[in-house]
């Protein structure tokens, strides 16, 4: 018999290794070698160069997968800890969920539940690039229930925001800026369009509450004495409603002043519901949309989505604990119950 898992010591491990969005090579293969020592079935999915999804089986087809991410944004934070908490980058998004995870599943194999399996993807704080990749995967067939984790501080989520990130690019005229007569300047094209958007009276849902929009990048130009003749900003929308609703307005208010380039978009989504459980609504969102062909989904996690992507992230001990408890009487409900 293998020892059972150390949960709170493999979170460690896991937030120690370095696998910002497009590094994520050392983790996937460090936690394949962990999983093939225990007795999985192990496949390393291409995504792209040598950036691969983790899919796990006991070998028997699985009816539920537990699946979360291995990216994290940047930078780097190591690890530490105090009596309460374990810090550093991915404790609670996402690694502290992939210890509690494989505990979990420990935790059933032992038991002699044995139609269970494990995802781990790339490029979820991304495009979710490693999920569009696995759901091409035939091991999906036999999937019944995925349950996917990320920090909803343990309860049970019923729905998740939608998502529209669109690039928007205004050109010009280059020229001296001593004569910006002779010149377009793109920032102010875009400013002007941005200075718009904000005006915007994006639509709301009684559940999933009001449509959200960040300005997160803006960038243009060469130097302070040249009139622009570029410029872009990145847009991150978060959807209460269909995302073609919020398309609408967008492109009405642009209105042809600069090329849209849409990078991702997924609608809502509802989520199961299951007695016993605390509920809560995600104002994030996750590669369930994009993960279509595994089966129903589920989302719960230990930690606050409040600590991730901060330079403080963290994750209580306790509630990593209780997750792998959480996980683990969820597939055996899931399992009874199908």
């Amino acid at each position: 018999m293998t020892p059972q898992i150390d949960v709170l010591k493999l979170a460690r491990e896991l937030i120690d290794i370095p696998s910002v969005t497009g590094e994520e090579f050392q983790i996937g293969t460090s936690l394949a070698e962990l999983l093939k020592r225990r007795g999985y079935r192990v496949e390393l999915q291409e995504v792209a160069g040598d950036r691969a999804n983790l899919i796990a089986s006991t070998g028997a087809p699985p009816r539920i997968v537990l699946s979360t991410h291995m990216d994290t944004v940047p930078p780097f934070i190591a690890s530490t800890e105090d009596d309460e908490f374990i810090y550093g980058r991915g404790a609670c998004d996402a690694k502290g969920i992939i210890a509690a995870q494989i505990a979990a599943a420990e935790q059933l194999r032992a038991d002699g539940l044995g139609e269970i399996g494990l995802l781990f993807t790339v490029d979820e704080e991304v495009t979710s690039a490693g999920a569009k990749i696995a759901n091409t995967h035939s091991i999906a067939a036999s999937v019944e229930y995925l349950i996917n984790g990320e920090p909803t501080d343990n309860r049970l989520a019923v729905g998740t925001k939608g998502s529209l990130q669109v690039a928007i690019r205004t050109e010009g005229r280059a020229a001296h800026s001593a004569y910006p007569e002779q010149g377009e300047s793109a920032i102010e094209k875009l400013l002007d369009v941005l200075t718009d958007l904000r005006t915007i009276d994006w639509p709301s849902d009684e559940q999933f509450g009001e449509t959200t929009c960040n300005i997160g990048v803006i960038s243009g130009g060469t130097r302070a004495n040249v009139v622009p003749d570029e410029a872009h900003t990145v847009l991150q929308i978060r959807l209460a409603v269909a995302a073609k609703v919020a398309k609408s307005r967008l492109e009405h208010t642009v209105n042809e002043r600069a090329a849209l380039d849409y990078k991702s978009v997924h609608d809502p989504v509802r989520l199961m519901a299951i007695s016993g459980f605390e509920q809560m609504t995600a104002r994030f969102t996750t590669d369930i949309p994009y993960l279509t062909n595994w089966g129903q989904p589920l989302l719960i996690g230990p930690g606050s989505i409040l600590d991730a992507h901060t330079e403080n992230e963290r994750v209580k001990k306790d509630e990593l604990l209780r997750a792998v408890t959480i996980y683990s009487d969820l597939v055996r409900r899931l399992l009874k119950n199908g």
